[in-house]
C-alpha cells in the first residue's frame, strides 16, 4: 500500500535505512531522517492496517538552486520486497507529485544544502537497475574520498606548527562560534553561494563544528563538518586574497580532529573536487562513486 510520508513515519523510516543501506549510512539513519524530514514523498507499507510495516520509502523535493526541478533525495526497499515493483510504484507517485507543482524534470543529484549523497552510490546496485528501467538517464559521475581518524594517520597530523608559521602572516585560526555568523555569512553567500552558507551555519548551530582563519580581524577562509551529516566532511573555501598560504591543509585538520573526538574513525569528504589536495594533506582517498541521473517529466 502506497501512501503519503508524514512525519509520524519517521522512525520506521529510519529502521528501514538501518536494514536497506551500506554499514557507513546505516549508522547514520536517524541522522538522514531528520536530515530530509521536509522532503516530500510517499511510503509503502505491506498492508492496510494501522500497524503495518513500512517496507520502503521515496522522498523528494524542490530544488534549491533551480525551483524548476525536484530532485529525488532517497528511495529504499526492504530487501525481502525488492523486484516485487515496489520502488516503481513509489517513484510513480513521487514523479506525480512533482508534476503537479509543475516541474519540468527531476534529478537524482543531491539538492544542497539538505543533500546526503552526491547521486547514488554505485554499490547500490538495485537503485541503479531500478532508476535505468524507470527511464532515468545517468549523466555525470561524483566521487567521495575518505580520511582515515586513527592516530598516526596523516588526518590527524598537529597543526600547531603550521598555525606558528600562519601567525606570522597575521593569520589566526580559531573554531567558530554562532557569534562569528554576522560576518561570515555573507563572505560565504558572496563568494560560495547560500547552499553553502546554509550547511555552515547548521554546522557551527550544533550539527557538527566549524573554523575560522582570520587575517588581521577578517574571516578569509573556513571549514565545517556535520552541517549534513556527522561523518562527512565540508564546505570549505579560502578567499583569493589569502590563497597559497597553506590556510586550507591547517582547516581540514582541525575538523577531521573534532569528528575523530566524536567517535568518527572514517571521514567522508563529499563531492570532492581537488583530489590532490585532500590525498596530500589527509591522506584521503577516493573510495565512494556516485552515479547522477536525470529524467523529463
Amino acid at each position: 500500500m502506497i501512501t503519503p510520508y508524514e512525519p509520524q513515519h519517521r522512525a520506521a523510516v529510519a529502521d528501514l535505512l538501518a536494514r536497506c543501506l551500506l554499514e557507513e549510512d546505516a549508522v547514520e539513519a536517524a541522522d538522514l531522517v531528520e536530515l530530509l524530514g521536509g522532503s516530500a514523498g510517499f511510503v509503502a507499507t505491506d498492508g492496510d492496517a494501522p500497524d503495518a510495516d513500512v517496507i520502503g520509502v521515496v522522498l523528494a523535493s524542490t530544488g534549491h538552486k533551480d525551483p524548476t526541478v525536484g530532485h529525488l533525495d532517497l528511495l529504499a526497499v526492504d530487501p525481502a520486497f525488492r523486484r516485487q515493483g515496489v520502488a516503481r510504484e513509489l517513484v510513480g507517485a513521487v514523479e506525480g507529485l512533482l508534476r503537479s507543482r509543475g516541474l519540468s524534470a527531476v534529478r537524482v543529484a543531491g539538492n544542497p544544502p539538505t543533500h546526503a549523497w552526491p547521486g547514488v552510490d554505485v554499490r547500490y546496485t538495485p537503485a541503479v537497475c531500478a532508476l535505468t528501467a524507470l527511464g532515468y538517464a545517468h549523466d555525470r559521475t561524483a566521487w567521495n574520498m575518505t580520511a582515515e581518524l586513527v592516530e598516526g594517520s596523516p588526518a590527524l597530523h598537529e597543526t600547531r606548527t603550521a598555525q606558528e608559521r600562519l601567525a606570522g602572516s597575521h593569520v589566526v585560526v580559531r573554531a567558530a562560534t554562532p557569534d562569528d555568523l554576522p560576518e561570515l555569512r555573507p563572505m560565504i553567500l558572496a563568494e560560495w553561494g547560500p547552499a553553502w552558507a546554509a550547511e555552515v551555519e547548521r554546522a557551527i548551530g550544533g550539527a557538527g563544528g566549524c573554523h575560522l582563519a582570520l587575517r588581521d580581524g577578517q574571516a578569509v577562509a573556513f571549514a565545517a563538518w556535520g552541517g549534513c551529516r556527522p561523518s562527512w566532511f565540508g564546505p570549505m573555501g579560502t578567499l583569493p586574497a589569502a590563497a597559497g598560504l597553506g590556510i586550507g591543509g591547517v582547516l581540514l585538520r582541525r575538523c577531521l580532529r573534532d569528528q575523530a573526538e566524536r567517535g568518527v574513525t572514517r571521514a567522508q569528504i563529499g563531492w570532492v573536487g581537488p583530489v590532490p589536495f585532500y590525498s596530500g594533506a589527509a591522506g584521503a582517498v577516493i573510495e565512494r562513486v556516485f552515479f547522477l541521473f536525470h529524467k523529463a517529466l
